[in-house]
């Protein structure tokens, strides 16, 4: 769901709507100094998904904290699969979105003129292999079933953690199924291990006391990480929303941080869940305020993070061709916000 396979899919798209190679130039590393902290007139629109570490957008819309960043309106346009959130971004329906760090790159990779301007989140725990008392170790995973999604940070996680045995993906059987379905394959005894996120982990362990977190996603820090991408042209004609909306992030976060239950009460019914369910989902989530994304940009998330995430997503073949920092990130609208 949160990660679908978006490979075919962005080419097509990037085809199909003329924008491979267009738009391709970044903002300006001065731009930080011209953004204008008056937003322009209309409307943002920014494609979610149901994940936690989106959350805070949510927050925002609850709390009026859009409006207090002086936004005139902004609208949160909700999707279930990837697929359909890339071709809305490709076709210029949504000004940006919130995607994984991979993702983000097999844009760039297949053309798509997208700019990373923020970093949200560092899942934790909250993406992991998961499995039954038996299975005592990622080494324990040679020749068993596996359920998880091709394509997917799922895959990514999956084929990290073999490698880290000295295992590839052709060392376990594959059980291609959508990550919103693997911790339900495993608790019915169809697969010994699936690989999932949140709420599904939480899920799964509430149902059967023996499943336990085999591999997580904070073993490596940033491997699966979100970020906040916004079309070039977006970024040329509306630099004030876009910096606008990273003001309402911090905001919200603020907001998070101050009134915690309630701010988790908001997110988790927006992500189709009970505050109960995920009691301990949001301890596996990291979220990220604009100054700590600044550090991140000129610090490990370009000399560390994004060189690990490009790995595992070549590995996972979900890459398949090197993009480079340059050509991916803009930290001009985090500095701006930090001015």
């Amino acid at each position: 769901m949160k990660y679908s396979s978006i490979k075919s899919k962005i080419s097509r798209a990037a085809i199909a709507f003329g924008v491979i190679g267009a738009l391709a130039h970044a903002v300006p590393a001065s731009a930080a100094d011209t953004i204008p902290t008056q937003p322009e007139a209309g409307t943002f629109k920014l494609g979610i998904e149901p994940w936690l570490g989106y959350g805070q957008w949510h927050v925002a819309a609850a709390k009026d904290l859009f409006k207090a960043a002086k936004l005139e309106d902004v609208q949160l346009v909700n999707f279930t699969e990837d697929k359909d959130l890339n071709a809305a971004l490709a076709s210029g329906q949504l000004d940006g979105a919130n995607i994984a760090t991979h993702t983000a790159m097999a844009m760039v990779a297949a053309g798509l003129p997208v700019k990373i301007v923020s970093l949200l989140d560092f899942s934790l725990s909250a993406d992991a292999i998961i499995a039954g008392s038996d299975i005592k170790s990622v080494a324990d995973l040679k020749g068993k079933n596996v359920a998880y999604e091709e394509g997917t940070t799922s895959d990514i996680l999956l084929n990290y953690a073999l490698a880290s045995q000295g295992m590839t993906i052709d060392d376990i059987t594959k059980v291609p199924m959508p990550a919103a379905d693997a911790g339900s394959a495993l608790i019915a005894g169809r697969v010994p291990v699936a690989v999932t996120y949140e709420p599904y982990i939480s899920s799964a362990r509430a149902q059967d006391k023996n499943v336990q977190l085999l591999f997580a996603a904070g073993e490596d820090p940033g491997l699966v990480s979100d970020v906040f991408v916004v079309r070039d042209d977006v970024l040329k004609s509306k630099p004030g929303q876009v910096l606008a909306m990273l003001k309402a992030w911090d905001l919200a976060l603020a907001e998070y941080k101050a009134n915690t239950a309630d701010s988790r009460a908001i997110i988790a019914k927006a992500v189709g869940a009970s505050p109960e369910d995920l009691a301990t989902a949001f301890d596996g989530v990291q979220y990220y305020t604009t100054a700590e994304a600044n550090k991140a940009f000129a610090g490990d998330f370009k000399t560390k993070t994004f060189v690990d995430v490009q790995k595992a997503a070549k590995t996972a073949g979900i890459l398949t061709q090197d993009v480079s920092v340059e050509q991916m990130l803009d930290p001009s609208f985090v500095d701006a916000a930090n001015k």
